[in-house]
C-alpha cells in the first residue's frame, strides 16, 4: 500500500509539479474569505463574485465597513450567500475585537470562527501557510476512496485516515493534487479513466475492468 500512493503521488507531481488553489485573492483574509464562499459553489463562480468584491473590502474593517447588506449583493450568486454573508460579517468581528485583524494560524481556533468549519481552516493553513495538512471535500472523499488511499464512510474518517496514510513529502501538494484530479479526470458521474494516468493505481478502474474480464492498461 506504500508503494502504491507513493507511486500515485509521484504521477501526479509529475504531471503538476506546483499545483495551486484556483481561487483568486490578494491576501490572507480574501483567501479565507473566498473558501468559505467555495463551500456547495465552484471556485470560478467564487471568482466571479469576489473580483469586484475584493477590490473594496479586502480586510476585515474593510469588509464590516462595507456591511451585511452590501455584501449580499457581491456574492448573491453564490449558493447559500445569506448565511456565509452573516458568518462573514460574524468572522470580521472577531478578527477586529480578539485577533487585531490577524486570522488565527491555529487549527483549533480557526474553527471556532463562524463559516470556518475543519475543511476551510485544513484548505486555510495549508495554501496560507504551507502547513502539511488536507482539508477533505467532496472531491477527495470520493477520489481516495475510490483509488484505495482510504476506506472511509464520513469525511471525518476520510480527514484522518488521509493525513495518516499520504507521506509528509506529498502532504502540502496532496490537498490540490486531489481536488484538481476529481475536478477534471475523476468525476463524480463520468469518471474520464481513459485520459488518467493512475489508472494502473486505481482500485475501482481494477476492479471494474477484471470484472469485465479485461485486462487493465
Amino acid at each position: 500500500m506504500k508503494n502504491k500512493i507513493k507511486n500515485i503521488f509521484l504521477t501526479l507531481q509529475k504531471q503538476d509539479p506546483q499545483p495551486k488553489t484556483e481561487l483568486e485573492y490578494p491576501n490572507n483574509f480574501c483567501l479565507l474569505i473566498a473558501i468559505i464562499l467555495s463551500a456547495q459553489a465552484t471556485d470560478k463562480m467564487v471568482n466571479k463574485a469576489t473580483k469586484e468584491l475584493f477590490k473594496i473590502a479586502d480586510s476585515p474593517i474593510k469588509m464590516l465597513d462595507l456591511g451585511l447588506n452590501n455584501l449580499k449583493k457581491y456574492i448573491n450568486i453564490i449558493g447559500l450567500f445569506n448565511s456565509k454573508a452573516n458568518n462573514i460579517i460574524k468572522l470580521c468581528e472577531i478578527l477586529i475585537n480578539n485577533e487585531d485583524c490577524e486570522i488565527p494560524k491555529d487549527f483549533d481556533k480557526l474553527i471556532k470562527l463562524p463559516g470556518v468549519g475543519r475543511k476551510t481552516a485544513a484548505v486555510f493553513l495549508n495554501c496560507a501557510f504551507n502547513l502539511p495538512i488536507i482539508g477533505v471535500d467532496t472531491h477527495i472523499f470520493r477520489v481516495a476512496n475510490r483509488l484505495g488511499i482510504i476506506k472511509a464512510k464520513n469525511v471525518l474518517e476520510a480527514e484522518k485516515q488521509v493525513n495518516e496514510k499520504i507521506p509528509a513529502k506529498f502532504k502540502i501538494h496532496a490537498h490540490h493534487w486531489l481536488i484538481l484530479h476529481g475536478r477534471y479526470v475523476c468525476k463524480a458521474r463520468k469518471p474520464d479513466c481513459n485520459n488518467c494516468r493512475i489508472t494502473n493505481f486505481c482500485n475501482t478502474y481494477l476492479q471494474n475492468n477484471v470484472s469485465k474480464n479485461k485486462i487493465p492498461k
